[in-house]
């Protein structure tokens, strides 16, 4: 977790830095999307905690019909109010890619801690390239 609040830090510092000297307006945008890339991150912690939810449902007899799989519905159905949100102020491919690549990390930490689960190489190889992405995409972006 220290790392993600480090990342974090460090987008919202560099952003700051690019913003100096810039018209109030694109500062106020700039704060705009820095708040739904953090939504996005929160939605994407929310997503996990239901995946959670779910993957206990799946371990079950009755894997829909029991109580853990209702859990996990009513979690990812609560995203869609921070979607909104998001989608107001990011590009939809944007938002996949910030979404896409936390959930990875998230699931992978959640794998390994929680359901001792194990990574290969393979694996390990898709995260860091996941992350590069979107270091790219954050630095490219228009």
């Amino acid at each position: 977790m220290a790392v993600i609040t480090e990342t974090l830090d460090e987008w919202y510092g560099i952003c700051l830095r690019w913003t100096v000297g810039r018209p109030m307006a694109r500062r106020a945008s700039l704060d705009n999307k820095l708040a739904a890339i953090l939504v996005v991150v929160l939605l994407s912690l929310l997503g996990v905690t239901g995946d959670y939810f779910l993957k206990l449902a799946s371990g079950e007899d009755r894997f829909i019909w029991n109580r853990w799989f209702p859990i996990g519905l009513a979690i990812y159905a609560s995203t869609a109010f921070g979607w909104v949100y998001a989608l107001k102020h990011m590009k939809l491919a944007t938002i996949g890619v910030v979404y896409s690549m936390c959930m990875i990390l998230f699931l992978a930490v959640l794998g390994i801690a929680v359901f001792s689960e194990r990574l290969t190489l393979g694996e390990v190889v898709g995260i860091v390239m996941a992350v590069g992405s979107l270091i790219l995409l954050s630095r490219f972006a228009g």
